[in-house]
């Protein structure tokens, strides 16, 4: 099950790669087989890498909640922090610094994805993981003085809905 599930993805994410103007859809037919003989290969190289016994992600209840979480919280975040970082470099009104935050996330997929949330975003970089604590040092564009009070309890200041969307999500 796993060769074939890294198998599939690895393919698919080929595909979406090396989409151009073939002749069969968007790829040519050399395209379609050099990429399902690297998809085979990488499969039968990395399937205890990539997927480990635990296949919860590829729940259908667990994709369309992700991409509800993409659409709906961190596309309009995504042009928000954009806005905002262009607003601070423009204006020169930057504050920068490292915080911790402690979003008490259950298992370490739903901080995986609430750290690629924070360095995707503009402003917000991802630092590191305290395993000890579950916490996560986050390097923010404007660290607000008021914010930081409540910091390690409240993340909401640095990050907004993540934390309860990656719960969501992995938990």
């Amino acid at each position: 099950m796993a060769f074939l599930v890294t198998s599939i993805t690895v393919y698919i994410f080929y595909l979406l790669m090396t989409t151009s103007s073939g002749n069969l859809l968007l790829w040519s037919k050399e395209e379609l087989i050099i990429g399902g003989v690297l998809a085979i290969v990488v499969g039968a190289l990395t399937k205890n890498i990539l997927v480990k016994k635990d296949l919860r992600m590829l729940s259908p209840r667990r994709i369309f909640l992700f991409l509800i979480y993409l659409i709906f919280v961190w596309f309009p975040a995504l042009a928000v922090a954009n806005i905002d970082v262009a607003y601070r470099v423009i204006t020169g009104k930057i504050n920068p610094g490292i915080v911790k935050i402690q979003p008490k996330l259950p298992n370490d997929l739903s901080l995986m994805i609430l750290a690629n949330s924070i360095t995707l975003t503009p402003g917000t970089l991802s630092v590191e993981v305290d395993e000890k604590t579950n916490a996560l040092y986050v390097h923010w564009i404007n660290v607000d003085k008021a914010a930081l009070k409540k910091m390690p309890r409240d993340p909401k200041y640095v990050c907004g809905k993540f934390p309860e969307w990656a719960r969501r999500i992995a938990g």
